[in-house]
């Protein structure tokens, strides 16, 4: 009996199986010249639904990156801001006093 059994459920799996494969070509557009307009429809349903859904799942993926660039951007434009303070500071060591050039000849806008 448990044979019996067993190999009753090897030949539903099989059948479960060959049924995939022949639904898999009608998703792909092959084998479809016998189907009636009833089952096509039924076809065109199953693939505009799984269509909206991919197009939804890659809106959320770009929104994602999207998401991530400007998490990253804001990242270097604060590395950015802590490194220019810190080459600040390097620069303001190096020149302790500063020095200011006097022009030789006078402003001449300074005249009108």
């Amino acid at each position: 009996a448990r044979h019996e059994n067993l190999s009753n459920e090897i030949e539903r799996v099989k059948k479960e199986n060959d049924n995939m494969q022949i639904e898999l070509r009608y998703l792909k557009g092959e084998d479809i010249q016998s189907l009636h307009h009833k089952e096509l429809m039924s076809i065109e349903d199953a693939l505009e639904n799984g269509l909206t859904r991919v197009r939804e799942r890659r809106m959320e993926i770009y929104r994602m990156a999207k998401d991530n660039f400007a998490d990253k951007e804001r990242l270097l434009e604060d590395e950015n801001k802590r490194l220019s303070y810190k080459f600040q500071q390097v620069m303001d060591m190096q020149m302790p006093c500063s020095y200011r050039v006097q022009p030789i000849q006078p402003n001449l806008h300074d005249r009108f």
